[in-house]
């Protein structure tokens, strides 16, 4: 799970810029090895795991989250990924059957036995079924085979009737949302949109809707981050994350039906994701706040490995270390809001998804946003590398223009509406 995820946010980071990363390969290289030919699975541990593991266990969650990762890079195109997802989904369907699309903490991928059946409130993981869902709607995109989608289905069903009980792991929820969504453009059945409103009501319920102030939260940002479990006290930044990707999935799915509110709530969501994630990384927070006693290792300021855990209540953050599994974080912000202008002297940023792109000539591009009705995104023309600003007007579908802020020499802002299209153009 910690090799796939990191080697998906650098295949983004490849295909953003144009030219594949030297580690990408490096990592694809070594997929193979997690691969059980006699039980044709993807085990969590290499073969040669310490002693000091179980080889044969595996969380629920942690069976299903690389090949959704797999099946993101297949679609876009990779072969090698493709035929890996393509040899271990089966097992996958085997094992959701098996404990009938409501998985337990933990069990032995050998003979499917439990491990460890619930957490502390007597729940399995609830959302895991979301998450295979949308598994299973990409290997339908990637086959066509009418399966795949039954089983979707059926994983989705399975949930109907949890209410604010489906949140286990807050991006694992995220992909359960995304999963109705899809479903509900596949089938046309308005049921599958309602429930993804449940499982994003379950997951806005684990978030912290407010900004703390209290003791060494003051020098981190909060606002709408959700704990990474139903019962964690703290953020995480792999769930951070990668909620944020599976809520660009949901935005691009939803269509002009999305409640409004909905559609706010995510996209707010999201903008807030980008203020936030900054202080996940050591050198961004006081030397003196941070942990001292880690659960894992030690914290090093001068790698950018983010931290576990920043606390609402003002603990000192990095108690549990630093996150391998999170080390793509930046990679995928990164990716979903810089936009490269092909020919032009810079890089557009932006705190909401763009929707849409139309360039209308040499020098005029049209984007469209489709955040909150009510609300503000922020909007930024970076200058590139050894190239100077141009003069710019940034001008909103009705003809008014936004006003520029000036950021020093590499930067303008503006200040645009969230929802709606906006005419950029520049001249030297």
């Amino acid at each position: 799970m910690v090799q796939i995820s990191v080697l998906a946010a650098i295949f983004d980071w490849g295909r953003w810029r144009g030219t594949p990363h030297p580690l990408e390969a490096a990592l694809k290289a070594g997929l193979r090895r997690f691969y059980d030919p006699k039980l044709k699975a993807l085990r969590r541990y290499l073969p040669n795991v310490g002693k000091d593991k179980d080889a044969d266990a595996v969380d629920s969650w942690y069976l299903y989250h690389p090949k959704l990762n797999l099946g993101r890079m297949a679609l876009a195109g990779d072969e090698a990924s493709r035929r890996l997802f393509l040899d271990c989904v089966d097992f996958g369907i085997k094992a959701a059957r098996q404990f009938d699309y409501h998985c337990p903490i933990h069990y032995k991928v050998t003979d499917f036995s439990v491990i460890t059946a619930t957490a502390n409130d007597d729940r399995g993981q609830t959302d895991v079924g979301g998450l295979y869902g949308y598994v299973m709607l990409q290997a339908h995109e990637l086959t066509g085979d009418p399966r795949f989608l039954d089983e979707a289905k059926a994983a989705i069903d399975a949930a109907i009737g949890m209410r604010f009980n489906l949140n286990y792991q807050a991006n694992l929820t995220a992909w359960g949302a995304a999963a109705c969504m899809r479903l509900f453009r596949i089938t046309n059945e308005q049921t599958y949109a309602e429930q993804s409103y449940v499982y994003l009501a379950s997951f806005f319920h684990n978030t912290e809707i407010w900004e703390s102030r209290l003791e060494h939260a003051a020098h981190y940002r909060n606002f709408l981050g959700a704990t990474c479990l139903q019962d964690a006290p703290y953020m995480a930044v792999y769930e951070c994350f990668d909620a944020f990707t599976a809520f660009e999935v949901y935005l691009d799915q939803s269509g002009p039906d999305l409640d409004p509110a909905v559609r706010m709530l995510v996209a707010e969501y999201c903008k807030y994701a980008l203020d936030r994630a900054w202080y996940y990384y050591p050198d961004a927070l006081p030397a003196d706040i941070l942990a001292t006693d880690n659960r894992n290792g030690h914290i090093d300021r001068t790698l950018s490995f983010p931290l576990e855990d920043l606390y609402p209540d003002g603990q000192s953050p990095g108690k549990v270390g630093q996150e391998i599994y999170g080390a793509g974080a930046a990679l995928v912000f990164a990716t979903r809001s810089f936009h490269l202008v092909e020919d032009a002297p810079f890089t557009l940023f932006c705190d909401h998804f763009i929707r849409g792109s139309e360039r209308l000539g040499d020098r005029s591009l049209s984007i469209l946003l489709d955040g909150g009705e009510t609300c503000v995104a922020a909007l930024s023309i970076v200058r590139k590398p050894r190239r100077a600003l141009p003069r710019l007007t940034v001008v909103m579908t009705g003809g008014d223009a936004l006003r520029a802020h000036p950021m020093g020499k590499d930067r303008v802002e503006y200040h645009a509406p969230a929802s709606g299209r906006l005419l950029i153009s520049w001249k030297d």
